[in-house]
């Protein structure tokens, strides 16, 4: 109280206002820390939303890149099989022909040998009928065919065939995935019969 005495009203405010603001100063530092620690804070959020994004981004562009490659791989690995395919069936195809082709030969061979055979054991000579106006009909083969048409139509019926196979191979390459097996349901069928027999 004694101190009090000496000052005046003059003094008492000076005191006050000393007082008030170092209640704002404190008050301020106290703001000043709240706000660096907030700032610090959201910075940091900032910066780690920025490295997410940055990542993100980074994972995408990964997973582009690892398809795009994938895509790479599967048509590099589908025109392959088609390839493959592709050369099975014409090897298959023209070795078929052949085989077909050197039977219808055989046969033609052993069809003039027995003609020969059964004429070379006549004595005299017959007189034949003439030929009809249209022209000779041809001898037909086993299965009802003239040879010339047997064989055509042999190798229409392995043409057919080899094309049947072809196109069931090359709707079983797998192009959705690396897996090249073929989907259920797919039951082989019997080629078609060859109208020349041996």
């Amino acid at each position: 109280m004694s101190l009090l005495r000496f000052l005046n009203v003059q003094g008492i405010a000076g005191i006050a206002a000393s007082v008030a603001l170092a209640l704002l100063l404190l008050m301020q530092k106290s703001e000043t820390r709240h706000w660096k620690r907030s700032s610090a804070r959201f910075e940091q959020l900032y910066s780690n939303e920025h490295s997410a994004f940055a990542q993100t981004v980074a994972n995408y562009r990964a997973a582009a890149d690892s398809a795009r490659a994938a895509d790479q791989a599967n048509l590099t690995r589908v025109a392959a099989e088609q390839r493959a395919i592709d050369e099975r069936t014409s090897n298959d195809f023209e070795a078929r022909l052949a085989a077909a082709r050197s039977l219808a030969q055989r046969l033609r061979r052993q069809s003039a040998g027995s003609a020969a055979d059964s004429r070379a054991g006549e004595a005299t000579p017959v007189p034949r009928l003439p030929a009809p106006a249209d022209g000779a009909a041809e001898t037909s083969g086993k299965d009802g065919l003239p040879q010339p048409d047997a064989l055509i139509a042999t190798e229409q019926a392995i043409q057919l065939d080899e094309l049947i196979k072809w196109v069931r191979q090359q709707h079983a390459v797998r192009v959705d995935d690396m897996s090249g097996e073929p989907p259920s349901g797919r039951g082989a069928q019997a080629p078609l019969r060859p109208a020349i027999q041996p």
